[in-house]
């Protein structure tokens, strides 16, 4: 029975690439050099989040909350993400965002669709709201299948009762803590080899069909 699907956020449930990316692209950015640093692992998911934040604080030295999630309400919802939600809680799955992306847009996508748990990464910040410069990792890129694992611990779920639902390489980690992967627009080969489904359609909602494996509650 599914009873639960993990969903990565950027690129799957919204629109953009990265939420990261939506924010350096409102200040007229990019992070390239700190993206290079990271994948060489010169940097640590803390410290490429420092170097996001200090890129926006040359435009925003009082960068605060408010005005990040002014900026991130302009981030679209992925065609088809409501009627995924509304299917799966149909079926009696409960949802839950995965995602290396900012916990203020999961939040928002949260609200607007019903998903039951966001799990993403956020900042510290003054009692007034602005940032500090520092980041809060809950979710590292290349170790989401640990915190899928200790959300499936801490509802009682199962591997075998799982699915999740991403569009790169990182994802691959949730898919292999669920009985089934499913590769939505797929960034790259290895997402797409390592699916056990996957949708090319820019409809979010073709992923029900994706799901006809497991028996509804």
């Amino acid at each position: 029975m599914l009873r639960l699907v993990a969903l990565d956020m950027d690129g799957t449930l919204v629109d953009v690439d990265s939420s990261w990316g939506a924010v350096h692209a409102h200040f007229g950015e990019q992070n390239a050099d700190g993206l290079r640093r990271f994948l060489a692992n010169e940097i640590d998911d803390e410290e490429f989040i420092r170097t996001d934040i200090e890129i926006w604080r040359r435009h925003a030295p009082r960068l605060d909350v408010q005005e990040l999630e002014r900026i991130l309400a302009d981030v679209p919802l992925m065609p088809g993400a409501e009627r995924l939600v509304r299917g799966l809680r149909a079926r009696g799955a409960r949802t839950a965002i995965v995602s290396g992306g900012i916990d203020l847009l999961a939040r928002r996508v949260a609200r607007e669709l019903g998903i039951d748990v966001a799990l993403a990464n956020g900042f510290r910040v003054t009692s007034e709201g602005c940032l500090t410069g520092e980041g809060i990792v809950r979710v590292p890129v290349h170790g989401k299948e640990g915190v899928l694992e200790q959300l499936q611990r801490q509802l009682g779920v199962a591997p075998a009762e799982t699915a999740a639902v991403g569009n790169s390489e990182i994802d691959v980690g949730l898919f292999r803590r669920s009985r089934l992967g499913v590769a939505f627009l797929p960034a790259d080969d290895t997402v797409r080899q390592r699916a056990d489904r996957v949708v090319a359609e820019r409809d979010l909602g073709r992923v029900l069909d994706a799901l006809d494996d497991f028996p509804p509650a």
